[in-house]
């Protein structure tokens, strides 16, 4: 076998130092966390990070950062919000919430690395997807795992979640906007 194919750049060794540092962001931000008493769905700061690796890493890589992250947490590390880990958080009505950070990465980075970074308008609006993934995925699951309506699950699950998300989007947007890794 040739070694040239098991040779990093220096750009892909970035980009894999990025990738982890994200994983870590997203966990730490599942530590700041503010909690809901009529919702099993706290606030955290986890969707903000979620929106910065996706659209400063792009797909690749942001999306490998939030499969890190959950591997983390299903391996046992305590990631997951209020420090919870295992399978069983993936399962739990919340699951769908942590499964669709994924998905929402890797649309962000996706459009962000066929549009770029550069206009804030334009990456609150991919922004804005992935957020409607994670609530439309996270939201879907809650129903089911919790056994209640969609309707009842929107207002546990979104409702009170919305004004400090586009909050978090806001200032995740800005910040792209102004800084590149």
């Amino acid at each position: 076998m040739d070694q040239n194919n098991y040779q990093y750049s220096g750009s892909d060794i970035k980009k894999m130092a990025l990738a982890s540092l994200f994983a870590a962001l997203i966990a730490v931000g599942a530590y700041l966390k503010i909690p809901i008493p009529f919702s099993p769905v706290p606030i955290t700061l986890q969707v903000f990070f979620v929106f910065l690796a996706g659209a400063m890493l792009g797909a690749r890589w942001g999306t490998l950062s939030v499969i890190v992250y959950l591997l983390l947490g299903i391996i046992g590390l305590p990631v997951y919000s209020g420090g919870t880990s295992g399978l069983g958080m993936l399962l739990g009505p919340t699951g769908g919430y942590l499964v669709s950070f994924a998905i929402a990465a890797f649309l962000i980075g996706t459009l962000a690395d066929k549009k770029g970074t550069e206009n804030m308008l334009l990456n609150a609006s991919f922004m804005l997807a992935g957020l409607f993934i994670i609530y439309l995925l996270g939201t879907s699951y809650l129903a089911f795992a919790a056994n209640i309506t969609f309707e009842n699950a929107l207002k546990l699950g979104v409702l009170p979640f919305l004004p400090a998300d586009l909050l978090k989007l806001a200032l995740a947007s800005f910040i792209v906007s102004k800084y590149s890794l």
